[in-house]
């Protein structure tokens, strides 16, 4: 699997980065799997591709804030996105005999690789006592049991807390799973700039965002050496499909027609 550590200058290069990965290796240009890790340095919004704008977003206090909406080429929910959140998109062959061969498999399969990635940095049993105490205000002696686990589809909890959600793309031969690790996002603006969501997985309990969402607080250097390690990421992506992603940032991921579209 070859490793590409890239954040491009726009959110709508960011997003076009990851389908266009996916259109090379459909396309025979790239015979290997990538992981892409990238960092956004703005703030934005990114709806799933069949959500509605105006049910999944607050958008007057987006436009307030001159905060942009776009959309994904993958299904999911809403997100906000900004400093302090950490992406990372994998592109994988699917193989008649393999675990990607369907949507739930690939769900399964990729969602606990990454768990057990997480919870192998030293760093995660103390986010998870971070998450204790804002359940349960409880003091920093109070015995610390790490529930770290998959949630919903494709959601990673700590402690019942939200801090990653994922969704992916299929066409033939290869998958697009992306997702986003919360690090130390700013985790009161979501609550501003979402409203609740349409479609809540159960675990979440009608809990609004402040009270359903928890930081990792983890170096996002740590997180990504875990990732990549678990997904044996060695080599570098020296020649990413550039022409390709700028021409899908203008025509596409740049447009109120797609952005807007519902």
């Amino acid at each position: 699997m070859k490793l590409l550590d890239l954040t491009l200058a726009t959110p709508a290069e960011n997003l076009a980065c990851d389908e266009a990965l996916l259109d090379w290796c459909e396309d025979g240009y790239c015979p290997d799997e990538i992981l892409r890790f990238w960092e956004p340095t703005r703030h934005f919004v990114v709806v799933g591709y069949a959500n509605k704008v105006a049910t999944e977003v607050n958008v007057a206090a987006c436009e307030t804030r001159q905060i942009p909406v776009l959309r994904r080429c993958s299904g999911g929910g809403t997100v906000l996105q900004g400093p302090g959140c950490l992406n990372y998109a994998l592109i994988l062959r699917i193989t008649p005999d393999g675990p990607f061969r369907n949507v739930g498999g690939a769900n399964r399969f990729i969602m606990e690789r990454n768990r057990q990635a997480v919870e192998s940095v030293p760093a995660t049993r103390q986010s998870a006592a971070d998450c204790i105490s804002k359940i349960c205000r409880r003091s920093a002696e109070t015995p610390l049991r790490l529930e770290l686990d998959v949630r919903g589809h494709t959601d990673l909890a700590m402690n019942g807390l939200k801090f990653s959600g994922n969704s992916q793309r299929r066409r033939k031969n290869y998958l697009l799973f992306h997702g986003t690790f919360l690090l130390n996002f700013d985790l009161e603006l979501v609550s501003e700039l979402l409203r609740m969501p349409s479609q809540q997985p159960d675990y979440r309990n009608h809990r609004s965002h402040g009270e359903f969402l928890t930081n990792l607080n983890m170096p996002a250097a740590d997180v990504k050496t875990a990732i990549q390690r678990a997904w044996e990421a060695e080599s570098p992506l020296k020649n990413p499909p550039s022409e390709q992603i700028a021409v899908l940032a203008q025509e596409k991921y740049a447009t109120r027609e797609w952005n807007l579209k519902f």
